[in-house]
């Protein structure tokens, strides 16, 4: 595929008549063409008008398989890669956008408990969001720093610390394109990008989400068809408040994708009528403080939190001994 770094004027109109149709009348792209165009508006080639009808554009169509496909590409390389820590685990990537608004936010609950297994774990998103209550907030109320570049997080990783890195520090090209939602009041298709980033230059088992469900079809295409099984797995699932943590009052239905196939680890829970202790306000400090009761094991870890650690174990240590085989038979 073309380089990102170039210098040479990018005319987005084509791609706008395609795609601004509306609902009905609109085309997709092919993946090249969809790689082309996000990387021209990640390399702020894209003047502001053409941005904003892209956007909405997109928005107003949806996203199809092989845009995505071509827009995470592009997006993926728009950033350095973290290297993969050596240990018995493949990476474990969580992505964190949306925080809690009802629920307490127990991502971070999820993300420390596979650190203290020896897996690297890297949650990367926004900081705050008002109106939310961030997994970024509620590291720091259990005095975890954030890392700011990659060799900030390899160092945790060593420590056996799970990681926070926000997007900023991560793919600042992609931030910005995160924050025009600031701008235009509506989310983008870089939302969904972020949640299906794969950030290491290895394989890595990406947990991912989805709230609406047109947007489950297309990311079970995309795995099932698109994705590069060289980058590694992925867990599907109905984000918990948009979170990728097991919602602790009742498991939702958790999709693996390894080399294109698909397999139904965990089955949707039906409502129960007796519902786990849980932290007694949603707040960034009072959940920290639960948390720190649970891993003390003062506080029972929800079951369905409980089996998806399992399920990620099991995984990252599958995906981390087929990568040593193939260095091996290299």
């Amino acid at each position: 595929m073309t380089s990102l770094h170039t210098s040479e004027p990018f005319r987005a109109a084509a791609f706008i008549k395609e795609i601004g149709r509306g609902s009905k009348g609109a085309r997709g792209i092919s993946r090249d063409d969809a790689f082309q165009l996000y990387a021209a508006m990640l390399d702020g080639r894209v003047s502001d008008l053409e941005m904003g009808a892209l956007v909405m554009a997109l928005r107003i169509k949806g996203e199809s398989v092989d845009e995505i496909a071509g827009f995470l590409d592009a997006a993926e390389a728009s950033f350095d890669k973290l290297h993969n820590p050596a240990g018995a685990y493949a990476p474990v990537v969580i992505p964190s956008y949306n925080g809690s608004r009802q629920m307490p936010n127990l991502t971070p609950l999820l993300a420390l408990l596979l650190a203290r297994q020896g897996v690297p774990v890297l949650v990367h998103g926004v900081t705050v969001d008002p109106g939310r209550v961030t997994t970024a907030e509620i590291f720091r109320e259990l005095g975890l720093s954030f890392a700011q570049s990659p060799q900030q997080a390899e160092t945790a990783f060593a420590r056996r610390e799970p990681v926070f890195m926000p997007i900023e520090a991560l793919a600042p090209k992609i931030a910005r394109l995160l924050a025009l939602r600031r701008v235009l009041g509506v989310r983008n298709t870089t939302h969904t990008l972020v949640k299906i980033l794969q950030p290491f230059s290895a394989a890595a088992l990406r947990l991912t989400s989805y709230t609406h469900p047109e947007y489950l079809d297309m990311l079970t295409a995309y795995f099932s068809n698109a994705a590069p099984p060289a980058r590694g797995d992925a867990f599907l699932m109905r984000g918990t408040e948009g979170e990728t943590v097991a919602n602790a009052k009742r498991a939702q239905q958790i999709e693996w994708f390894h080399d294109h196939q698909r397999t139904t680890l965990v089955q949707k829970q039906a409502p129960v009528d007796e519902l786990p202790p849980l932290p007694h306000q949603s707040d960034a400090a009072t959940t920290a403080r639960w948390i720190e009761a649970a891993l003390r094991g003062e506080q029972p870890v929800p079951q369905p939190i409980a089996e998806q650690v399992e399920h990620c174990l099991h995984v990252a240590k599958r995906l981390q001994a087929n990568s040593v085989s193939h260095e091996n038979a290299g």
